[in-house]
């Protein structure tokens, strides 16, 4: 059984895409973000950077205590290794999925993210800002369309945890100011995604959870305004 700390946000939802798709047996314990639940002594324990999704895995490869991880990529990839699923094993075609892992974890989350929060959460809009994330999302969805190209998924032929991490992070692409007409391969790629089973169940398991914005006023101190000094309080 695998314990996932979870709130329905894309990196929440990349952690059940992964598991409905795999049939792993697991329970969600819900973390509402937006009342400050990651901040809880017993959550930091297994996500020391207060921040969600995190697992625990009760029954790890070899037996032992349980492990918990961490941070979305390093969960996606703990899970294809443990499962010897959506993660291909020869060097060429691994390499090639953790490649364009990395690139959503360092790249289309981060700047899709900031887009966000600069034209849909900062309490002052800022032009420049908006403009820099909203064209920068634009930028990323052109390097995903183009790794598209006369492929099914992001690492060739197979589904893998490299489409599993990129495709939360299109979901709100209207918000995003990025139109999926422009994109031709990521509208297919992402039109194929969003139907199948594994997709569909993980995310009415989100809407589960919270149907309620995770931002807003009440909310906002504490998604963003935190600072080293105020986790100690």
């Amino acid at each position: 059984m695998i314990d996932l700390h979870y709130w329905p946000t894309p990196n929440g939802h990349k952690i059940t895409l992964f598991l409905e798709e795999a049939g792993l047996a697991y329970e969600i314990k819900p973390v509402n973000i937006s009342t400050g639940e990651q901040f809880k002594p017993d959550f930091l324990k297994i996500a020391p950077n207060n921040r969600m999704p995190a697992i625990v895995d009760h029954d790890p490869i070899g037996g032992g205590a349980p492990i918990s991880v961490f941070e979305s990529g390093a969960i996606l990839l703990y899970l294809a290794e443990k499962t010897g699923k959506f993660l291909p094993t020869d060097l060429r075609g691994r390499t090639t999925v953790l490649e364009w892992l990395f690139w959503q974890m360092g790249g289309l989350g981060p700047m899709a993210g900031q887009n966000h929060h600069f034209s849909q959460y900062a309490p002052e809009k800022i032009p420049y800002a908006i403009e820099r994330y909203v064209k920068e999302t634009n930028r990323l969805y052109g390097v995903l369309d183009r790794r598209l190209e006369g492929r099914d998924f992001i690492g060739g032929t197979d589904y893998s945890i490299a489409d599993m991490a990129a495709y939360p992070w299109i979901v709100p692409h209207e918000r995003q100011q990025q139109n999926l007409d422009d994109f031709a391969n990521v509208k297919r790629w992402f039109t194929a995604i969003g139907a199948r089973p594994a997709t569909v169940i993980a995310y009415e398991k989100g809407k589960a959870v919270s149907t309620t914005p995770t931002v807003n006023e009440a909310s906002r101190a504490v998604l963003f305004g935190q600072t080293a000094a105020t986790q100690k309080a």
